[in-house]
């Protein structure tokens, strides 16, 4: 991609508004740009991560033998009406009617949707386990949005379902569940900690949340200094010890970016979502339901890996992995520069962004820093002249000069080394 096809510019001016790194980056690098509080049009760059973020989201939950749907947002006051939570679910749910007064809501969450939907489907015992997910745009009347993409009133997200015939079956895909968002969080490069937690407003009787370290977060998370025990605030209420091992607590903010619930019949129960077991008999479904936060994903990886110059992006989710800065119009026009160009393109496709917008040198050294690209190849008219071109790290700000035709395979190594 050619920066002259990218018209969202970045800024160089501190937003007025933004409280946390994220946003504050994320605005000036042309990523996302505010329409009202709490809600953002994603720019080409912040669509490139999201897409990547589904990606490996995706295929983890395939791998898990999830199904993907595609729900509706809007969704009937009666099926919220019918477990209770029209009224429990309080002002942060938005409500509306239609011309004929009906009354809709745009959802949250979708457990009342997919249990009417399986209550529908699924009739034998013989069609279940079945677990079911989408990746969708979710809506939160907060009272105050806040820090950007990590408190916004309208935000994409991965929730899944699950359906079971028996206790043991549906703990069994929790389980799976807890795995498949390790592997999801360690393939982002992301660092992140399972911890016991509360079940809220969504309900059942077991829950974990996992949470990204940042001193941005609104939430804290209890640990223990001995073991490996660690909770939600909620959860730990009152707790002077480790329940498990007795040793001391530690406090650390931090940022949710995924939960997993067991929700036993909560839902199917008020909702006679019901099979036929072997004997015949009519029984409730056994659910689950597990959720990702794409969008928050984005925001907590820039809270996760910053500097004062901008966005460190891990190589998986970056919008770009490599950076051609040629520089001076002698450079953009070198016949080493556009052969490198071409082998890169072909050795990494759709991973090369081209500078070639006719600047000085520190603004493109700058916006690359602020873009957070892994990796920057430097074609400056000096190195050029010996066929040479720099490449720099943006993680560790490590550089290294080399000949044009050594860049790839080199490139190839680096990335590798940063977790591609």
């Amino acid at each position: 991609m050619r920066s002259l096809s990218d018209p969202f510019l970045t800024l160089h001016e501190e937003p007025s508004d933004a409280e946390v790194a994220s946003h504050r980056l994320m605005l000036r690098a042309g990523f996302i740009h505010k329409v009202a509080g709490g809600i953002y049009t994603y720019l080409p760059s912040a669509v490139r991560v999201l897409r990547k973020i589904e990606a490996i989201v995706r295929k983890e939950m395939n791998r898990a033998g999830g199904l993907e749907i595609l729900m509706p947002s809007l969704q009937p006051a009666d099926l919220w009406e019918s477990t209770g939570r029209w009224e429990k679910y309080g002002k942060e749910l938005f409500r509306l009617s239609d011309r004929h007064e009906r009354a809709f809501a745009l959802g949250p969450t979708h457990e009342e949707v997919v249990t009417s939907l399986m209550a529908g489907l699924v009739g034998s015992y013989r069609q279940l386990p079945v677990l079911v997910y989408q990746i969708q745009t979710k809506y939160r009347d907060e009272i105050r949005p806040r820090f950007g993409l990590l408190r916004g009133r309208e935000f994409i997200m991965k929730d899944a379902y699950s359906f079971s015939t028996s206790e043991e079956d549906a703990k069994a895909i929790y389980h799976k569940m807890q795995e498949a968002y390790r592997a999801i969080f360690r393939k982002l490069g992301l660092r992140a900690r399972m911890v016991d937690a509360d079940s809220g407003l969504i309900g059942g009787n077991l829950s974990h949340e996992f949470m990204i370290m940042a001193p941005s977060g609104e939430d804290t998370v209890v640990s223990c200094q001995s073991c490996e025990w660690a909770a939600n605030i909620e959860k730990a209420e009152g707790m002077d010890a480790c329940p498990l091992c007795q040793g001391s607590l530690s406090r650390e903010t931090a940022i949710e970016v995924g939960h997993v619930f067991y929700l036993g019949q909560k839902y199917s129960l008020p909702m006679n979502g019901l099979f036929s077991d072997q004997d015949g008999q009519e029984k409730p479904f056994v659910m689950g339901c597990y959720g990702i936060g794409v969008s928050r994903l984005m925001a907590c990886a820039i809270e996760q890996s910053h500097d004062d110059r901008g966005m460190i992006w891990p190589v998986s989710m970056a919008p770009f992995q490599i950076s051609v800065l040629p520089l001076g119009p002698a450079a953009s026009e070198s016949p080493f520069v556009k052969d490198l160009v071409e082998a890169l393109m072909f050795r990494f496709p759709d991973e090369v962004y081209i500078d070639d917008r006719d600047l000085r040198a520190g603004v493109k050294f700058g916006d690359a820093d602020l873009k957070g690209f892994p990796l920057q190849v430097i074609c400056g008219e000096k190195n050029l002249a010996s066929g040479n071109v720099e490449i720099k790290v943006r993680k560790t700000g490590a550089r290294e000069v080399l000949p044009v035709k050594a860049v790839p395979e080199r490139i190839s190594a680096i990335l590798e080394s940063l977790g591609a």
